[in-house]
């Protein structure tokens, strides 16, 4: 019995290690598949992030194409005005005149020429003080070349002031009186070259007789760029004449604090405009003649003592 049991023992040894070498065979298989398939897995969770990422690059480069090209489709607020975004009005002074003078037969007195000269010199200074001597049918032209600045009408005839201004009640016009004739222009010439005509003072405090003293105080206070004389009325000898206006203008112009004023004439063709504009406005300060208009470009004398009336 003894040796029965000799002989089995190994046999079983040898049984349970193939077993277990079966047994281990088998776990490393189970394990590699197991592995494998994991790697597998990740891989392509790993590959799908990816995809993911550059749709949306792709959608986020796709979003501002889009907006530009929307950007550039996109009509402009004004589609008439090519070279602007915005759409301005016209200023009120202008669209009153274009109706004003699109809807009458009535045209200013001065020629395109004449009125040429005055624009140009608009163009530069405007907005700014503007003085004329007389009211009429150019007076809301004037008013809408010299858009934002003040235009202000001194005017002989009441009446006629009281007629412009139902028609157009935004112009700013004075009555002013005159106390000279035409006949007188020999006379008042002569007064014009004694001394105290040629100092130069404020109208109210000269001495000279030619010397407007009787306008509002503040056409004498304000310091005024143009000056456009057109008036009173001239043309039959016991009308006032220009004679005071023209010598008022032009010492308005030389009492300013500073820098030069353009005065401008008109109906120099008749000769007390003639004879006047040359002797007070001086043919030194001519700066140029279109038609029956001369323009004046008269400095302040204030800047410079002892500067002559004329150049």
């Amino acid at each position: 019995m003894m040796r029965s049991k000799t002989t089995q023992s190994p046999l079983n040894i040898k049984l349970f290690l193939l077993c277990a070498f079966f047994l281990l065979l088998l776990l490393f298989i189970t394990k590699s598949s197991f592995s494998s398939s994991s790697s597998s897995s990740s891989s392509s969770s790993n590959q799908n992030p990816s995809i993911n990422s550059t749709e949306t690059l792709d959608v986020q480069t796709q979003e501002p194409k889009q907006e530009a090209e929307e950007a550039e489709t996109k009509k402009p607020d004004c589609p008439s005005l090519p070279f602007t975004q915005t759409c301005n009005k016209i200023s009120p002074s202008l669209a009153n005149a274009l109706v004003h003078y699109a809807t009458t037969n009535i045209t200013p007195q001065q020629t395109l020429k004449e009125i040429s000269v005055s624009l140009r010199v608009l163009e530069k200074k405007s907005p700014c003080n503007f003085l004329v001597f007389g009211l009429g049918h150019d007076s809301l032209m004037w008013t809408s070349l010299n858009h934002g600045g003040r235009t202000v009408f001194l005017e002989e005839d009441k009446s006629w002031i009281d007629q412009i201004k139902q028609k157009l009640p935004t112009l700013e016009s004075y009555h002013v009186q005159y106390d000279t004739k035409v006949h007188q222009a020999d006379e008042l010439i002569e007064i014009g070259s004694r001394e105290e005509c040629k100092a130069v003072s404020d109208p109210r405090f000269s001495k000279c007789p030619l010397a407007l003293k009787d306008f509002p105080a503040d056409i004498y206070d304000t310091e005024w760029d143009l000056i456009m004389v057109d008036a009173p009325t001239g043309y039959h000898d016991a009308a006032p004449g220009r004679m005071t206006a023209i010598y008022s203008a032009g010492l308005m112009a030389r009492n300013k604090e500073n820098g030069e004023t353009d005065v401008f004439v008109h109906d120099v063709d008749r000769t007390v405009e003639d004879k006047f504009s040359k002797a007070f406005l001086c043919e030194g300060y001519l700066k140029e003649q279109e038609g029956r208009l001369r323009h004046f470009t008269v400095p302040s004398h204030r800047t410079r003592l002892g500067r002559p009336f004329c150049p």
